[in-house]
């Protein structure tokens, strides 16, 4: 089957609701043309967010993942959510056990610091963060001996706007995040405070952060071990934009990770055609333009200052971290006949997690 054949994240959009997008629908525009043009393009970009919400309850309405609150994001009056294709959702599914491994993982850390000391707080910092729920799954499922949660979510204030609405509205969530509040200087930004932890919720441009940028995060805390989280973000941004953003942080924080997911292997025909679609949409990924493998990747991210890098494509995550009994399920769900299309397609998209100092001593034995 040639490539521009295949059914990927990009082709399949618009077509009945079938497929996917790439990411979360975080992110924003490369920055280029008139301000009317970037603005359009923010617009679309924000957009792609419904269509990820949709792939996230399909994945769990055929019983891929578990998420009570996936459904909640999701509008209902135009009729069912739509379901995707069967590689699309098992890609949904292993990106997201994936990142949730590396999550639970930082936090099932209980010790560290230069004299042993017990860590009280750990900090997750989500870029773009959209309508994910993976606060609310984390906050909802805090256990006992887990350190306390800080969890800050960035994205654009009509984003963000938009969220505390979802969460007034539903009673399961408003009741995980209790005590919210709002800034004085904009209703977009909001924080709560569920138990064993804080949660917030900032309305903002992430273009805005940069090594030298005077923006404060109400509630972050530099003092702690924290985890940056960009699933389909970064990429929106030119390389100087996206690296002054994970500066911005490791500036500040000495003790710093971050988890990326994102396209990868640029340059054949597959990635072109992807490119060429994204395009066709006014979507545009300035970062990846010089980035063509994961070894660009991790060269970046070790020039920015994290000390080790690793990485897999999702095909290779499929393979190694998924054991053989839940892989027996997964294939019982749907089946999948595409093999060849679904090694294509999972391997065109890579997560790959870095860290540097200490509170991620979990992570040294994860390849």
């Amino acid at each position: 089957m040639s490539a521009p054949s295949i059914p990927n994240l990009l082709s399949l959009r618009g077509r009945g609701g079938r497929g996917r997008s790439r990411g979360r629908g975080q992110g924003l525009g490369g920055g280029s043309g008139s301000e009317s043009r970037g603005k359009a393009h923010d617009a679309t970009i924000q957009g792609t967010d419904t269509d990820a919400a949709v792939s996230r309850l399909s994945a769990v309405d055929m019983g891929y993942l578990s998420d009570p609150y996936a459904r909640y994001f999701v509008s209902s009056l135009g009729g069912p959510p739509a379901r995707r294709f069967p590689i699309i959702n098992r890609g949904t599914y292993t990106r997201t056990a994936a990142i949730d491994h590396l999550v639970h993982s930082f936090l099932s850390e209980a010790t560290g610091g230069a004299q042993g000391q017990a860590v009280a707080t750990k900090q997750i910092v989500s870029l773009g963060a959209g309508t994910d729920t993976r606060p609310f799954r984390l906050f909802s499922q805090q256990q006992q001996g887990r350190p306390n949660l800080v969890y800050h979510e960035i994205d654009f204030s009509v984003t963000s706007a938009k969220k505390l609405k979802t969460v007034e509205g539903v009673p399961s969530l408003a009741s995980i995040l209790s005590d919210r509040s709002t800034r004085e200087t904009r209703d977009s930004d909001w924080s709560s405070k569920p138990p064993n932890g804080e949660y917030y919720c900032h309305g903002l441009d992430i273009r805005q952060l940069s090594h030298a940028s005077t923006t404060t995060l109400p509630g972050l805390r530099t003092d702690v071990p924290t985890l940056i989280l960009s699933e389909c973000c970064l990429c929106y941004l030119s390389r100087e934009e996206s690296d002054g953003v994970l500066e911005y942080f490791t500036s500040r924080i000495p003790n710093a990770a971050v988890v990326i997911y994102e396209p990868v292997h640029l340059g054949d025909p597959f990635s072109d055609t992807m490119v060429s679609n994204l395009a066709a949409r006014n979507i545009h990924m300035p970062n990846l333009e010089r980035r063509r493998n994961e070894a660009d990747e991790a060269a970046r991210l070790k020039r920015i200052g994290f000390e080790t890098a690793r990485q897999l494509t999702i095909d290779r995550i499929w393979s190694k971290w998924v054991n053989a009994e839940e892989k027996e399920r997964v294939d019982r769900l749907e089946g999948l006949d595409e093999v060849e299309e679904w090694q294509l397609l999972a391997g065109h998209y890579m997560i790959i997690w870095s860290f540097r100092g200490e509170g991620f001593e979990g992570w040294r034995a994860i390849e």
